[in-house]
């Protein structure tokens, strides 16, 4: 367990969960949002996004949270391991608007200088507020997710599901115990956590 994707709808605390799982594990951390969102939220262009995300899996290893599918096969053709942020959606809601709101108010720079506006709060188009993107996107993402686990092509890829934040915590607590006594890592050897959160092959 050295290469791991982290993927999930927004708000479901991917960021959070791929901080410490590159902690434990001694490795670099890349958040996708970050190389992609330029200055006044412009996105990089598609071939530049695909080099930098390239020229950080590169690594021996290393940690990559988002779901960008301009750069998925290049990660997940790299990666060992899927950890899937896959709350319930009432819970991602509840944790994406006290934080969206929280940002808002208190002006939190975010990437490249760019900050949340209450003008795309109030929005209708999923494209422009990140409620109602997390709202409308969650099924689809449990049917990306859930195929791509059954998928024969994932087959190199060890898929660890956490259902809640009480999973999740147990997970890292695991891992961080593991890392420190050296042992190596593998989603099977990551005790009660692991094996509570679904870690498998993609056959399972």
């Amino acid at each position: 367990m050295r290469r791991i994707s982290v993927v999930g709808n927004s708000g479901s605390g991917k960021t959070t969960v791929a901080i410490g799982i590159a902690s434990a594990l001694g490795v670099p951390h890349l958040e996708l949002d970050a190389v992609f969102h330029q200055p006044n939220w412009e996105p990089l262009e598609r071939e530049l996004f695909r080099a930098r995300v390239a020229q950080f899996i590169a690594a021996d290893g290393w940690v990559v949270d988002g779901n960008y599918s301009a750069v998925s096969d290049l990660v997940w053709q790299r990666a060992d391991t899927v950890v899937w942020m896959d709350l319930p959606r009432r819970q991602i809601m509840r944790q994406l608007a006290a934080r969206t709101i929280r940002r808002m108010i208190t002006r939190t720079e975010l990437w490249n200088g760019n900050t949340e506006s209450l003008r795309n709060l109030l929005r209708l188009d999923p494209e422009e507020s990140i409620l109602l993107w997390a709202w409308t996107q969650h099924a689809k993402y449990v049917q990306r997710y859930g195929s791509a686990q059954r998928d024969p092509a994932n087959r190199h890829l060890t898929f660890i599901r956490l259902r809640s934040r009480a999973e999740a915590a147990r997970f890292l607590a695991d891992l961080a115990a593991e890392a420190a006594r050296g042992t190596p890592q593998a989603a099977g050897g990551l005790g009660e956590a692991g094996a509570a959160a679904g870690g498998g092959t993609t056959g399972e």
